[in-house]
């Protein structure tokens, strides 16, 4: 099977639960947005409150952690061309970063598995590589909609 994320860790330990939620979230995320036939990839950044802080300050002025950044590397425009003309670019996509205490203490708050909450983030960040936003309520739905699709289409739902 074709990776399409390179994972990284930073302040907490590795392991291989994470991965293998990662790595069966993207490629449903790629398969279903047509990217799986291109060469990209996403890097995604595993780690702490402290050191996602620290990021959200540096990159977005926002000094308090958070639950999931992403920084694209494309425009949408650019993403529809790739797919549109089947380029053969190796590149990153963009990066996420996510923070996996974070992500526990939501699976709890909301009730449901860690499994969900962090392949929610995964597809949640992953849109907005792709250029999705949920600013405005019609974008919001948008969004939600394809996050909906992807997990649905896993298995994975709320609650569980």
């Amino acid at each position: 099977m074709e990776q399409h994320a390179e994972i990284q860790y930073n302040g907490i330990e590795e392991n291989k639960e994470y991965i293998e939620i990662i790595n069966k979230v993207i490629k449903e995320c790629f398969s279903n947005e047509g990217l799986d036939k291109l060469k990209l990839y996403i890097s995604i950044t595993l780690t702490n409150p402290e050191e996602i802080q620290k990021i959200n300050k540096k990159y977005r002025n926002i000094d308090k952690p958070t639950d999931v950044l992403s920084f694209p590397m494309f425009q949408k425009e650019e993403i529809e061309d790739l797919i549109s003309n089947n380029y053969e670019i190796e590149d990153v996509l963009g990066d996420i970063i996510i923070s996996i205490p974070k992500v526990k203490e939501q699976a709890n708050e909301y009730g449901h598995s860690f499994e969900r909450e962090l392949a929610y983030m995964v597809v949640h960040g992953f849109y907005h590589l792709m250029g999705y936003d949920h600013m405005n309520d019609d974008d919001k739905k948008e969004m939600r909609k394809k996050e909906d699709e992807i997990l649905n289409k896993l298995h994975i739902t709320r609650g569980e």
